[in-house]
Formats: structure tokens, sequence, C-alpha cells
């Protein structure tokens, strides 16, 4: 997610048309926008991709639209209304727009930050509809010795007062899972099953989960099996390699085009979006190569 990453030193320069920053400067425009240009082309149309804002924060938003564009993705993650403007200029959708939530620990399922997640996200849902976009993110908040069944409870107390305002402007509430055992250590909602349930608790179509396949594999494994069993509760998807959440190929250890086929098989039309924090110095072309990866 957004919110555990460490801010590095932004590279300075200006971003040529859709040059790629690299270790050592910048491949000429020419040569990036023709190997970028080529991804483009040769993508299938089954995979609406996307890509997380966090993870290339060494870039502006402004050069990171370029290169997304160029590549053929289609919208930037966790993006909040001030940076929309940035991302309508390049005609990028945001895919899942964030800056209601107070933060991945003070969530749904703690009555006492109610009132404020209420008063955030009543204001936030219109702007997003205002923009033309669908998703916003929310998230459960941490255990702190709550029980599964109260923390289900609390959740559904909480989000029965804000759907109704979902509903009306048709804005997706999208409910992230997270691994509690290596990144966000006594979050709730770490498995599928705990998410549904509140998903079928609630009863509408404006809740649905954020499947996060990096974090999902670490702590429930099964990954395909799930996406099969439980896609009708699953709006989003976020990518990363297991373990140390880089890069998406034969380094690591989940089989990203068996997944991928398998999401597409369930009819899926929403996002999947990179998530990944790149190791490789041409930081573009590890970017490139996800696309790719995931494009079945």
């Amino acid at each position: 997610m957004a919110f555990e990453q460490k801010r590095r030193t932004a590279l300075k320069g200006i971003f040529a048309g859709a040059a790629t920053i690299t270790a050592t400067g910048m491949l000429s425009s020419i040569e990036a926008c023709a190997q970028m240009a080529e991804t483009a082309n040769q993508l299938k149309g089954n995979i609406n991709h996307a890509v997380c804002r966090w993870c290339f924060n060494e870039m502006s938003l402004e050069e990171l639209c370029a290169a997304a564009k160029a590549i053929g993705i289609k919208g930037i993650d966790l993006v909040g209304p001030k940076d929309w403007p940035v991302l309508q200029k390049y005609g990028l959708e945001s895919t899942m727009c964030n800056g209601a939530e107070i933060g991945l620990a003070e969530g749904w399922n703690t009555t006492k930050y109610h009132a404020t997640l209420l008063k955030n996200y009543t204001e936030m849902i219109p702007l997003v509809a205002k923009a033309g976009y669908k998703n916003l993110i929310c998230f459960s908040g941490n255990r702190n010795g709550m029980d599964d069944e109260t923390g289900l409870q609390n959740c559904t107390e909480g989000l029965k007062k804000l759907l109704p305002v979902a509903e009306k402007h048709k804005v997706t509430l999208v409910m992230e899972l997270l691994n509690s055992k290596v990144n966000h250590k006594d979050y709730q909602c770490d498995k599928t099953a705990w998410g549904v349930e509140l998903a079928k608790r609630l009863g509408s179509e404006n809740f649905k989960l954020l499947y996060d396949i990096y974090h999902m594999q670490i702590d429930e494994g099964n990954v395909i099996q799930t996406i099969r069993d439980s896609h009708p509760y699953i709006a989003h998807y976020h990518t990363a390699g297991v373990p140390g959440r880089n890069e998406i190929d034969d380094s690591q250890e989940l089989y990203y085009p068996a997944i991928m086929k398998a999401i597409k098989e369930t009819g899926f039309k929403g996002y999947v979006a990179q998530e990944f924090m790149p190791l490789q110095p041409d930081k573009m072309a590890s970017l490139r190569k996800a696309v790719q990866i995931c494009d079945v």
C-alpha cells in the first residue's frame, strides 16, 4: 500500500516525452518511446492495466503519467483530488482514489473513528463522482485486541451509514486486504473470508474488496482458487513479487500469467494495478515488463 513506502530522493531533470529514468540518467526519448509504444501496441485488451503512484515517487506525477500512457496503462492508483488534473491531462483514470481515510491502523472496525470517517467519506464521495471516477479506498484498521466478530459488527455499523451516499453517487467503497504477518501487523482485514463476510453483511454492490495478490499470498496463499471463489466481491487487484514486494518476474514465487488468466476467466472488467517496488535500475523497463507479464 501507499503508506508503507520509504520516500527516496527525487531525481531531477526534465522528462522528455515518455523518456525512461535509469540509474545512469535517461534513455533518449526516441528509444524510450519506441520501447513503450511497442508494448502498448502488443497489449491484448483483456486486462485493464494500472499502476500505483507511490511505487514510483522518484518520478514526478507528470513523468509517471507520460510513461504509463506510452506503455498502455489506463490509470494511476492512490491519487487524491489535487492530482486528478494531471491524470486528466494524459487521459488517465484515477483507478483507486484515496484521501478520505484516516490511516491503515485507524479504520471502520473502531467505533471512535466513525464520526471522522463518515465526515471524510461523505465529503470525498461526491468529488470522486464529479470527476467521473468509481473506486474509493478504505481500511478495516488494526485489531488492538479486537476479535473478528466485533470487528465485523463495527465495520458493518459504520459503513451501513455511509453506503446510501456511495450508492447515490455510484461510487464503490473498496476495502483493501493487507497481510498482518510482514507489513501491517495487527491489521484486521487480513483474510479474504473476513472481507467477503463483511461484504455479505453490507449487501451492496457499492462495497467490495481490493484483493492484493502480494498480501494474500503471504497471509493465506491459495491465490487462484480464492479468486475463483470470491471474485463477485472483488473490485480491484494489486500485484507485487513475493517475497520482497519487488518485480513480478521469475525472481519470486508467484506465477502471474496463471493468476491473471484466472482473473480474466472470472469476467473481471476492473483494473489490475502494479504495486511493486522496482529493484532494477531501469524502473520503467520493470513496469513495462510487468504489464507484459500480466497481459493475458
